[in-house]
């Protein structure tokens, strides 16, 4: 027994004898401005065959069969300038070389941030909008940067999610909206220079920030004294969202006295856009200064305003699009000579941040925060009254008993209304034809002409433009700390707070010349208000509804990532309590006891755990392994059924639940750089509102007091589905290969899937009942309306080493679907008002009608090159993308219309060469180009 224990002991001194012995070569990489540790670059021992890429920490080790001696280490990266370090390599001695600095590579800046202008598609209401280009641009991962500046156009997701599965700091604090769970990137856009410096972590992998989503954390750095010295001025010109943009910018970096400062303005404009009056028009300042005490504390305040307002546009049926072009949009007309939108979108949210870093010790830093974000974001609208009953093309503008429906594309102004209501007088149909050819806009005049008539005979308006206003208050506090508890452990903990006061209201933004507007329900005379009844709203005013929702979230987060010469991995745990309270300022009248005053408090908790490994087989093999669960409060959006009338909570609600998996093999060499993941994300307990005018909702309100007809009546309602499962799987692969020193190939798949996993229940509410529940939505197997499901790209890039460079890329698109609705899907959908199945319901029928639209395969070819110089102290350059050169149609989203909410309407609908209510659609840009010139001094 003591001779066993004996060589034990004797071999376990051996082993620990050799490590210790062992001869490694070990450092770190950062970037040169903004010293963040940068990953994925490559570091190859000249003369050998030995490469190696540093990890996620920047950190690279080489220790299998190191060659003694003098060695050349040459350090390398995709938009960097290449370095080469002699050292001398003694055997049983360990080289650390920590903190290697990469400066950018002028002659390979594209200016990420300014490829794709995508302001408008991520801050647009509308399904198919979030874009993920802002969330990456930062990323130099291929995969990544390809989705971001190759993918977007076509509203690509990133493994089929929404934007609130990842998380977006500035300085440590989290950026996205309590209302939606979405980041609003224009609260800083055109701020392009000195919003650079970023930290991205994708998917589940480690931040040391935050605890993350499922899609990442990425965290803006805008510390004074990481700015690069210096000055630049941008001026930039496209045909996509703003036609000119304008950028200054300069940073003083660390001066003598422990100061620093950086500003940047910058001015983004134009009267239109690719859509027909999309104006764009916003201001961008920016500062930041910090006070570096000593080497231990320093004080950093930001301040951030960038107002922005711009034009929306429609989605739109096919027969529209037809008549018209893709092009076109609804929301605007003519007015005195001038293009007037009546749908803008406005947002003024600056931001204020104070930042203290402490230094405790040379390990360990201790990072507090404290955010200020107040102001307001709102969207334009017409308002009218009216009625709903049929009319001929001669009553359109004429009839008696209020306003007609100003919108131009109104279904009972289209060819298609008149083929179905006045198929044997089809001159009707042919006048509506050339009225909407020769026209199709907002007339404008025509509202200032019945408001004058009103004002004339003592009336109030008939049409106005109103705004749908959101005053946001936010506090923010959270104290961060990161700790080197040893060379092979990091420990990562925060704390966060958050309180939101949010005003949610209607306010008259323009009479069109009228007196005012009365503040009761335009269709069935229901008073808003009360408390107040029969006000009439004047220019400034609120009316039609006004609220406020209050919202606390205490969250903490911990994590310890450990590395080691074959294995790193890594373990994050998290704990999140939210609280949402409604609070009505109104005493609407359908809901009197339900409306005003503090509503019930609601409770969420939520609890998130992660783990990942990597395993090195060597420097050019790794793989990587992360899984997650993270359970969430659903965002204010999807809480309550209907906020803007009264305090009901969605039915059975409780937190979202997310499963996430992925898995990767990485290779690498100085050559070749490829990686394939294979992800799977299982979504449960979601939920989704949305609002829409329906048609013969049946026996629906049967239980309440209203009278309905299952075929006539119309109801603007809210769809609650509660319970919602999807499941996301799918495979992503990148691959790059520096063929020559000037020509590099590059491809890229994503290849998925993205389905619904069961029926989820299915409410209805609206301004006259409340929460009746048709049962089960069948939604299972239909497809998710996430972009194209699959997507490729192959490519190549060409740099002269006379500092001009090329590329091209071609963009392949499949498997894109409609969003379907789900009402129709209920079994409210065959049965008459009875609550008896339609006598002539046809199976077989109702499943064609029903069979979810997948949209045509496209591609799109893409092009982008430019050219630096160096003038004495200044640096000079541009580079110009086309983007579509091949002016390529395609849709790239659209949703069924919930309106034909039963198996007739809908039959006798979809029958129609041009359905009345047919699906509506967004559809791509055409040829659109965008063009940078740029001075750095």
């Amino acid at each position: 027994m003591k001779r066993s224990l004996l060589t034990f002991l004797v071999t376990i001194l051996t082993i620990l004898s050799s490590l210790a012995q062992e001869t490694l070569i070990k450092g770190s990489v950062r970037d040169g401005v903004s010293f963040q540790l940068i990953s994925g670059v490559t570091v190859t021992i000249e003369g050998s065959n030995q490469t190696i890429i540093t990890d996620a920490l920047g950190e690279f080790v080489f220790s299998d069969n190191v060659p003694l001696g003098e060695q050349v280490l040459k350090i390398s990266k995709t938009g960097f300038t290449t370095k080469r370090f002699p050292i001398v390599v003694n055997e049983n001695q360990v080289i650390n070389i920590s903190d290697i600095t990469l400066d950018r590579d002028i002659s390979k800046s594209q200016d990420l941030f300014t490829i794709t202008l995508s302001d408008d598609e991520l801050d647009n209401d509308v399904v198919g909008s979030d874009n993920i280009s802002g969330l990456l641009s930062s990323s130099l991962d291929l995969f990544q940067r390809t989705a971001a500046f190759e993918f977007s156009s076509s509203f690509y997701r990133l493994r089929g999610l929404d934007s609130d599965n990842g998380t977006i700091l500035i300085n440590g604090i989290e950026m996205n909206k309590l209302y939606n769970g979405r980041p609003q990137w224009s609260n800083w856009g055109g701020l392009n220079d000195v919003m650079r410096s970023q930290e991205l972590s994708a998917g589940l992998t480690p931040s040391n920030y935050s605890f993350g989503g499922v899609l990442g954390a990425t965290n803006i750095n805008t510390r004074a004294s990481e700015m690069k010295e210096g000055g630049r001025l941008t001026y930039s010109s496209s045909n996509r969202s703003y036609t000119n943009r304008l950028m200054f910018s300069y940073a003083s970096g660390l001066m003598q006295n422990g100061w620093a400062y950086t500003l940047s303005l910058g001015r983004r404009w134009g009267n239109e856009g690719y859509q027909d009056a999309t104006l764009y028009e916003s201001n961008s300042f920016f500062v930041s200064a910090e006070k570096r005490f000593n080497d231990k504390h320093s004080l950093n305040f930001t301040g951030i305003y960038a107002p922005n307002r711009r034009g929306k546009s429609s989605p739109n049926t096919q027969e529209v699009y037809d008549l018209k072009g893709i092009k076109y949009n609804e929301y605007w007309g003519f007015q005195d000579g001038e293009k007037r939108n009546s749908r803008i979108k406005e947002v003024e949210e600056p931001v204020f941040m104070l930042n203290h870093y402490w230094n405790i010790n040379s390990k360990t830093i201790l990072n507090t925060n404290l955010g200020y974000q107040f102001g307001t974001l709102g969207n334009s609208r017409l308002a009218f009254t009216g009625t709903n009953r049929v009319v001929t093309p001669d009553e359109q503008e004429t009839f008696e008993g209020g306003g007609r429906n100003p919108s131009p594309s109104y279904y009972q102004k289209l060819p298609s209304y008149f083929e179905r209501n006045f198929p044997d007088d089809l001159e009707f149909a042919y006048g509506a034809q050339q009225e909407f050819l020769n026209n199709g806009q907002i007339n404008w005049n025509s509202l200032y002409e019945a408001n004058a008539i009103n004002t004339s005979q003592g009336k109030n308006a008939t049409y106005m433009v109103y705004e749908d206003v959101v005053d946001d208050t936010q506090f923010t506090a959270n104290s961060i700390i990161t700790s080197e508890i040893n060379d092979n452990i990091l420990f990562n903990a925060a704390v966060n707070f958050k309180n939101l006061k949010s005003e949610n209201y209607a306010q008259v933004q323009d009479l069109l010349g009228g007196t005012g507007f009365l503040n009761v329900d335009a269709f069935d005379g229901i008073q808003f208000d009360l408390r107040n009844p029969n006000i009439i709203a004047q220019e400034g005013d609120r009316f039609s509804y006004n609220y406020n929702i209050f919202a606390n979230v205490i969250s903490g987060y911990a994590q310890a990532i450990f590395k080691y010469r074959k294995v790193d991995f890594y373990l994050s745990g998290s704990l999140t309590n939210t609280q949402y309270q409604r609070e009505g300022l109104y005493q609407n009248e359908n809901f009197q006891s339900n409306s005003f005053g503090k509503g019930k408090k609601i409770a969420f908790t939520g609890f998130g755990a992660k783990a990942g490994l990597t395993y090195k087989l060597s420097g050019s093999h790794l793989f990587d392994i992360n899984a997650g669960y993270i359970s969430r409060a659903p965002s204010i959006r999807n809480s309550y059924t209907n906020s803007r009338s009264n305090h009901n909570i969605v039915p059975n609600i409780t937190e979202e639940k997310i499963m996430s998996f992925d898995a990767s093999y990485i290779f690498r060499t100085s050559i070749v750089n490829a990686k394939l993941t294979g992800y799977y994300n299982g979504l449960k307990d979601a939920n989704e509102i949305s609002f829409f005018f329906a048609d013969g909702i049946g026996n629906v309100i049967a239980d309440t007091n209203t009278q309905t007809s299952g075929s006539d009546d119309t109801e603007f309602i809210q769809e609650i589905l509660t319970g919602i499962d999807k499941n996301h799987l799918g495979v992503e692969l990148g691959v790059e290969a520096q063929v020559t020193s000037t020509i590099k190939l590059k491809g890229v798949a994503s290849v998925g899937q993205f389905t619904y996993a069961n029926n989820p229940d299915l409410y209805l509410s609206s301004d006259r009942f409340e929460n009746v529940y048709l049962g089960t939505s069948k939604l299972k197997d239909y497809k998710v309306a996430a972009g194209p499901h699959q997507a490729y790209s192959v490519g190549f890039e060409y740099r002269d080493p006379d500092f001009w460079w090329f590329g091209a890329t071609a963009n392949f698109f499949k498997n894109t679907y409609i969003d379907v609705s789900p009402l129709t899907r209920t079994d409210n959908f065959f049965k008459d008002i009875d609550g008896q199945t339609f006598i002539d319901y046809d199976e077989s029928i109702a499943r064609e009608i029903l069979k979810q639209e997948k949209f045509d395969d496209y591609m799109s070819v893409n092009l982008i090159g430019g050219k630096s110089w160096k003038v004495n102290q200044y640096y000079i350059g541009f580079f110009a993308s086309v983007n579509n050169l091949l002016d390529a149609v395609y849709r790239t989203g659209g949703f069924e219309q919930g309106r034909n909410a039963n198996y007739r309407q809908l039959r006798d609908d979809k029958a129609l060469d041009r359905p009345v209510f047919g699906s509506k659609y967004w559809y791509g840009r055409g040829a659109t180009y965008f063009l940078n010139l740029y001075v750095k001094f």
